[in-house]
Formats: structure tokens, sequence, C-alpha cells
């Protein structure tokens, strides 16, 4: 038999077989505990529990949204409201009648006519100085424009075939954007810095039917009323008043207003253009103010006209590069090019 241990060694051999169950139970501990604590921090759902599905794409929520509450917001109303043209034309009948426009030959401009489907042009004058502003007689027989060829604006008339020109006016100030009455009775037109003015066609009894800063006059198809552009009331708008100059009434509020407007031919509507220079826009607006339509979007586009028949708008566009004449449908629909010359063609105005 060997020899007992000495106390000494008694006392080692208890010591590490104590030291080894406790190790064993901290190994033992450290399994259990750990296998039952969350990782990361994310939960272990409980068996019981409705698990929530993932979200889609329609209900997450992106690094610029906020999880947060949005406060209120009192939307301010811009001060135009622009409905999507709902199309009612189509194409027939053709355009007809007539357009006389300004036209740039030889850096002068002149009084140029064509048909209204683009075809038949022609340059009725060759003035030596600027010829602008052309309207059409109710008719269909006159055109009535300003010109500076004599040094001063004045209004002129010649017929629809180039002939029998004649200057109606004598120095009574710079005259612009003359329109025949469509009884025949009266020439509206736009004195500089004097308001709108009356005469008759030959050119007799010329005197102000206004006194602000009126511009760019229209008659009604039925020759009761007036429209025009004006900064009476601040910033230009369009207003309308009757024929006699009473009842003046504002059509627009917008801002960027042009000055250049026509009548649709049964009365109830303007159409005209603004925008800041370089993106102007032509558009329709009922006489009461109500109804803004927006009818071309870019292209630099200006000074619309009617067609009598009430089925297209002739204007002005830089869309291509140079001024040219467009027609379009009062909805918008049926964009068209008229004239593609090398020189500007411009301040359209549909007759008969």
């Amino acid at each position: 038999m060997g020899e007992k241990p000495t106390p000494v060694q008694t006392v080692l051999i208890i010591g590490l077989a104590l030291a080894f169950l406790a190790l064993c139970s901290l190994i033992f501990y450290s399994i259990i505990v750990v296998a039952n604590e969350p990782v990361n921090g994310i939960p272990t759902p409980e068996l019981d529990s409705t698990l929530i599905p993932s979200p889609t794409a329609g209900t997450l929520i992106l690094p610029t949204d906020s999880a947060a509450p949005l406060p209120t917001l009192t939307l301010t109303l811009q001060p135009e409201f622009i409905p999507t043209p709902i199309p009612s034309f189509n194409d027939s009948p053709p355009p007809i009648g007539k357009i006389a426009f300004a036209c740039y030959v030889k850096q002068i401009d002149q009084i140029c006519l064509l048909n209204a489907d683009g075809s038949g042009r022609t340059q009725l004058t060759d003035l030596k100085a600027t010829a602008f502003y052309p309207s059409i007689s109710p008719d269909g027989n006159t055109i009535y424009f300003s010109s500076r060829d004599t040094g001063t604006f004045e209004i002129y008339s010649i017929d629809i075939n180039g002939n029998n020109l004649q200057k109606l006016t004598s120095n009574i100030g710079a005259l612009y954007a003359p329109e025949l009455s469509p009884t025949g009775e009266w020439i509206i037109f736009t004195k500089h810095g004097n308001g709108l003015w009356l005469m008759k066609p030959d050119g007799s009894n010329p005197h102000p039917l206004t006194n602000k800063d009126d511009i760019d006059p229209s008659w009604s198809p039925d020759g009761s009323m007036i429209s025009f552009a004006s900064s009476r009331a601040g910033a230009r708008q369009l207003f309308v008043m009757n024929a006699d100059g009473s009842d003046v009434r504002q059509v627009t509020d917008l801002n960027n207003m042009g000055g250049r407007n026509t009548w649709s031919p049964d009365g109830t509507r303007l159409a005209f253009y603004r925008g800041p220079q370089g993106d102007r826009n032509i558009y329709i607006i009922n006489v009461d103010g109500t109804g803004l339509v927006k009818l071309t979007n870019g292209g630099d586009n200006l000074g619309p006209s009617w067609s009598p028949d009430g089925n297209w708008i002739v204007f002005t566009s830089f869309r291509d590069g140079n001024n040219d004449l467009y027609i379009i449908h009062p909805d918008g629909t049926g964009l068209t090019r008229l004239t593609n010359s090398p020189i500007s063609d411009w301040q359209p105005r549909w007759g008969k």
C-alpha cells in the first residue's frame, strides 16, 4: 500500500477539485444563459405572438420622409388654374380665309398676306420704314396697319390685293394697332401714351375713347364691346368695356401679361399671351375671367388671332429658331406650322 498523503497534499488536492467544479459550473452557466439572451438587441418573438409581415414598397419610409406626423399645411392658391384642354375639334374643315401679318424683308417690317392654309404668300407693302400691326376689315377687302414711313407712326390702309395705299392720319401722335369695327363705322387704335382713340374709316373725326395706359384694342364680334390690355390698375392685365368706353371690367389677374388679344367668334372668350420673355404661351379665358386654359407649352408664343369660323387660332412662335406663324385648335390640338421663312413672320391677324 502507498503512503498516505501529507496534510499539505490533502489541502492542495481538495483545492484543485473545488476549482475544477467551479470552472465547470461557470461554463455550464454561460452556455445556458447566453443561449437564451437576445442577439443584437432584437427580441426573440414568443410562440403565441403575431408576426408583422415585411413592409411593401408602398409602406416603406424613405430617407426623405418623416416618421413623425407632418404639420397641417395651409395651401396658397396660385394666381391661375390651368385645366388640361379637352379635345373637341378636328381638322375638318381645313383652315379658311386669309391672314395678314408683319414680315421682315430687307431689314424692314412690311405687310404680308397668305391663305389660311399657308399658301399664296404675298408681300403687300414696300415701304421705306417699319409697317406692322395689320388687321383685316370684317368684309375681308381692306388691311389697316401702322407705319412710320413718313417719320411718325401713322395709320394706313391698303386693299387686300396690294393696291390703293392710303395714309389715314397726320401728326396726332404715335399710332398703333388699328382695327375696323364689325359695323364698319369706326377704327379703334392706340395712341402712344394717351389711351385708345376712334376715327372714321377715312381718317376723319379722330378722338380719344380712354385716357389711361391702354393698348392693343380689339372689337367683339358684334361690335358692342372692346377688349384691351392696360396697366391702369397696376401690372398689365386684360380688360373689356362697352364700345362707348363705359363699364370697364378687368378680366385677368396674372403676371407677365402681353398685349395683343382676340375674341372668339361667339363673343364669349378671349385669347391672349403671357409669360416671361423667351417663354410666353397662348391662353384662352372666358370674358368673365373664368375658365383659363393654356394652349401651348414652350416655344415663345405671342400675338394670337381667332379664325372667323372659330376652329383655329393663329399665333407667332419662336419654337423652331425663327419667328414663324402656327395655327392651333382652341382646345390645344392640331398644332400646324404655316410659314417656314428665313425672315421673321409675326403679328398675324385672321380675316375672311
